[in-house]
């Protein structure tokens, strides 16, 4: 049977981002302690002297809409760095997420007045529970670099870090021995709420300075007070994701207006195109009926113009019959013994048309 103080520490979770900050940030040299260890192993650099910026707790957290429990510390060269334990369970946004709180973090810096050259270091260290970077690192560094890993700036002048430490790459099985000091922590923070029941806590609890450190750090946690607090945060959190879930909705909703609205215009397109084509066929068909029409006057046309032509060639053949008439009505007459110049008198033709009939 488990004595009343291991009950308690199983209710001591460091996965949640509002006992991470009270352990790690609190006002006190026990909490100080703890974050330096905190931040010399994960950002592998010794770290002497840390100003926790925001340590200050709120209280009624009922009444935050969207709370952020990062802790925002500084080093003695003013190199700044932005510490949040990540509780969300899926990758969404996470990316854009850390990427907006490193620019907003660098962003911050007062600068006027000063040259470029004065920014200081700043670094956003995140811990957060699923598969994100698709390496085997638990810890990642990134900083600005093109595509074949070429870094922007010199080393020296790189201001900008985004630490990632992805807790589920931690392989919980792998003996504690061999274990690395970022392993160790990052075990610690999955399982600190099984206290000593757990095999590897024990041994680390008894035997590691740091997670001793830590350890006492986190009993803290482990009255009913905090309880209630860490069950009134777990609501809060609660209530932030059912509102980022009707934001989403509300987003999907959005989209589904305004896909409506898109299927509604190519409907109207698709209308217009339809009555286009329904003109394009009337002008056809007129087209056509005007052809047909052309066709049949040109048809027309070429009756009269043969109709014309046959008149023509019946007109030629009676002035042809009668210029015969007349050649054999003169030639009767030459045979009677009349002159040229009697006939022309008689047929009222000059001498010369009369000689060309005979002709």
């Amino acid at each position: 049977m488990p004595t009343r103080k291991e009950v308690l520490m199983r209710s001591a979770n460091l996965l949640n981002d509002f006992a991470f900050k009270y352990v790690f940030g609190e006002d006190c040299k026990e909490a100080n302690d703890a974050l330096k260890s905190l931040l010399t192993v994960f950002l592998e650099r010794n770290v002497n002297r840390v100003v926790v910026k925001n340590s200050e707790m709120v209280k009624d957290y009922s009444k935050m809409k969207s709370p952020r429990l990062d802790l925002l510390v500084e080093f003695d060269d003013q190199t700044t760095v932005d510490l949040e334990m990540q509780l969300r369970q899926t990758k969404d946004n996470l990316p854009i997420r850390f990427s907006y709180y490193l620019a907003r973090l660098h962003g911050s810096q007062e600068l006027e007045g000063k040259y470029y050259g004065e920014l200081k270091e700043t670094i956003v260290l995140v811990f957060f529970n699923v598969n994100l970077i698709d390496n085997h690192r638990m810890c990642n560094t990134f900083t600005l670099r093109n595509e074949e890993g070429l870094s922007f700036v010199e080393e020296s002048q790189d201001r900008m870090k985004l630490r990632t430490v992805e807790m589920a790459k931690l392989d919980i099985n792998k003996p504690l021995e061999d274990m690395n000091e970022q392993e160790k922590m990052i075990y610690y923070f999955l399982n600190c709420h099984k206290g000593i029941e757990d095999s590897k806590i024990k041994v680390m609890i008894e035997s590691d300075g740091v997670i001793q450190m830590l350890e006492k750090r986190v009993e803290t946690i482990s009255d009913d007070g905090w309880k209630k607090i860490i069950e009134d945060f777990r609501k809060l959190h609660e209530n932030e994701e059912r509102m980022e879930r009707q934001l989403e909705l509300e987003e999907a909703q959005k989209q589904v207006k305004e896909a409506q609205k898109q299927v509604k215009e190519a409907q109207k397109q698709v209308k217009d195109a339809q009555k286009q084509v329904k003109d394009a066929q009337k002008q056809v068909k007129d087209a056509r009926k005007q052809a047909k029409e052309a066709q049949k006057q040109a048809e027309e046309a070429q009756k009269q113009v043969e109709e014309a032509q046959n008149q023509v060639k019946e007109v030629n053949q009676q002035v042809e019959e009668l210029n015969q008439e007349r050649v054999l009505m003169v030639q009767t007459m030459l045979s009677n013994g009349m002159s040229i110049s009697q006939i022309s008198k008689c047929l009222s033709k000059s001498e010369d048309e009369i000689r060309k009939l005979i002709s």
